[in-house]
């Protein structure tokens, strides 16, 4: 992905964002000025803080901070599904993206590439809130074609509620 770019898959009243890490293709103040145009009120990250810091992203949190947007961090690693981390956070993550969605504010979620761990969260977010998870995954990759990219991100964004 040559330029940073964010999907946008209206759920309820509400919208969920997908895109690459700010910073990921070279330019993270540029990235940053977009991400902030899109206007969330919550930012879930999928990957690591070592990818966070090799895409000079490490600043994000204290960013969106000064701009009263929340953060979550949800590590997982580059093409897995799920982490200890992630098993940990995603109840609150999820309740707070829900009702925030339900308000009709925006949800952005990413990862590094903006597709596999990214695209497994905003399923599952679609499907919590209420959509069937065939109907959720076509109208996803209608606006980001490559989201979810293994079968188990896929079963873990298709796993019921706990």
């Amino acid at each position: 992905m040559n330029r940073f770019e964010i999907a946008t898959v209206p759920v309820g009243p509400g919208r969920i964002g997908i895109c690459p890490v700010p910073g990921g293709a070279g330019d993270y103040l540029a990235d940053l000025t977009a991400l902030l145009a899109w206007k969330p009120a919550l930012v879930l990250t999928m990957l690591t803080e070592a990818e966070l810091v090799r895409a000079g992203a490490a600043g994000l949190p204290s960013d969106l901070a000064l701009r009263d947007i929340g953060w979550r961090h949800l590590p997982v690693m580059d093409f897995a599904a799920g982490s200890d981390a992630l098993a940990a956070r995603w109840t609150g993550a999820s309740e707070e993206a829900l009702a925030l969605l339900a308000a009709g504010a925006g949800v952005l979620v990413h990862c590094r590439g903006g597709c596999g761990r990214s695209g497994m969260a905003a399923l599952r977010l679609m499907v919590e809130a209420g959509e069937d998870g065939v109907a959720a995954l076509a109208r996803l990759r209608e606006m980001r074609p490559c989201a979810v990219e293994t079968e188990a991100q896929m079963a873990w964004a298709l796993a019921p509620q706990s």
